[in-house]
C-alpha cells in the first residue's frame, strides 16, 4: 500500500532533532515512565532478550538494562544520529547495543525476542497491522508488547489553526485507538489492553510551539503537505486563528493524546495470520480501554 508518511522526511526530521530532542522532550519522557512502569506485568520473568524500537536517544534502553543487568537489550532506531546520542546512555558498565534500522523491517531472527518496548513510535508508521505482524514475528511465545503511540486528538488546535489559513494539511493524521486496537487483535496478538492519556501543555506562542516540535523531530511527515515553507501570510492567519484558544494564564494551550497499549505473543503452536482470522476472536469492541487524566 502507498503510505500516507514520507519515510525519508522522518528520518532526517529525527537525525536533525537528535543533540536538541532530551532538552525539549518533557513529555515524551514522561510517557516513557509511564510505559516502563508497565515491565511490572512481567512480575518475576527474567527476560533474555528486550528490544527497544524507536529508541531515540536511549534512556528507556538504559532503564531497561539497569532493571535487567544479564538481559541484551537492543535500542533500534531509524536515525543513527539517535542511536549516536543514545551511545551516551550505554556506559561502559552497563552497555546496550544499538542498531540502525526501521521498525517496519525489524533484522531479527524469528522468536528471538522477550519483550518488545516502543515508546512513541508507531504514529509515524502506515500499516499498523503489517508492523505488529513483524512485532509477532520476532518476539517468543508469550513475549510481552508494551508500546505507546500519539491518538487523533494529539495538536488538534494547531491543525484547526492552520485549516483556517491553509488548504494543505500541517499536521500528521494519527490512529484512533480503536484503529490501534483492531491492529493488535489482526496481528494475532493475545489480549491486548489500552489506556488513553490527554495531556495538554501550554507556549507563549505559536512560534513557541512550532520551535518545539522541530526539536523533537515531529514536524509534518505526509506526503500531502507543502513541500515550500510556510508564508508569512499563511502563518500569520494561522497564528490569528489560534488565538482566541488563549488561556487565563496568558498560554495557548496544545493537547497531546497520548495510546498505551501491552498486548501478549501467542503461545507456540497458534497459526500466523496476516488478516486476523482465527487467531483473536474476540471483538475489538470487547478491548478492555481505560480512560485517564493526567493529574
Amino acid at each position: 500500500m502507498t503510505s500516507s508518511f514520507d519515510p525519508r522526511h522522518v528520518r532526517r526530521a529525527f537525525s536533525r532533532a537528535a543533540h536538541s530532542y532530551d532538552a525539549a522532550a518533557a513529555l515524551q519522557r514522561e510517557v516513557e515512565k509511564r510505559l516502563l512502569e508497565s515491565l511490572d506485568y512481567l512480575e518475576d520473568r527474567q527476560p533474555q532478550v528486550v528490544l527497544d524500537i524507536g529508541s531515540g536517544t536511549g534512556h528507556a534502553s538504559a532503564a531497561m538494562k539497569k532493571r535487567w543487568p544479564k538481559a541484551q537489550v537492543i535500542a533500534l532506531d531509524l536515525a543513527e544520529p539517535m542511536l549516536r546520542e543514545a551511545k551516551k546512555q550505554a556506559g561502559w558498565w552497563k552497555p546496550f547495543a544499538r542498531v540502525c534500522a526501521d521498525a517496519q523491517a525489524l533484522p531479527l531472527l524469528d522468536q528471538s525476542v522477550d519483550v518488545i518496548y516502543s515508546n512513541l513510535c508507531l504514529q509515524w508508521v502506515e500499516n499498523l497491522p503489517a508492523v505488529f505482524a513483524g512485532f509477532r514475528r520476532a518476539l517468543k511465545p508469550g513475549g510481552l508488547l508494551l508500546c505507546s503511540t500519539f491518538g487523533p486528538d494529539t495538536l488538534v488546535e494547531l491543525r484547526e489553526a492552520f485549516a483556517q489559513a491553509d488548504a494543505v494539511p500541517h499536521v500528521s493524521r494519527f490512529a484512533p485507538i480503536a484503529q490501534f486496537g483492531d491492529a493488535l487483535m489482526m496481528s494475532g496478538f493475545r489480549d491486548p489492553v489500552l489506556d488513553r492519556d490527554l495531556f495538554t501543555l501550554t507556549y507563549d506562542d505559536l512560534t513557541a510551539l512550532m520551535r518545539e516540535l522541530q526539536a523533537i523531530g515531529a514536524t509534518n511527515a505526509r506526503q500531502d503537505r507543502r513541500h515550500t515553507l510556510t508564508g508569512r501570510g499563511r502563518f500569520a492567519a494561522a497564528r490569528a486563528a489560534y488565538e482566541p484558544l488563549r488561556r487565563d494564564d496568558g498560554k495557548l494551550p496544545s493537547s497531546w493524546e497520548v495510546i498505551y497499549a501491552h498486548a501478549w505473543a501467542p503461545e507456540a503452536g497458534a497459526p500466523i495470520r496476516e488478516r486476523g482470522q482465527d487467531v483473536a476472536s474476540v471483538p475489538v469492541s470487547a478491548i478492555p480501554i481505560r480512560r485517564r487524566t493526567p493529574s
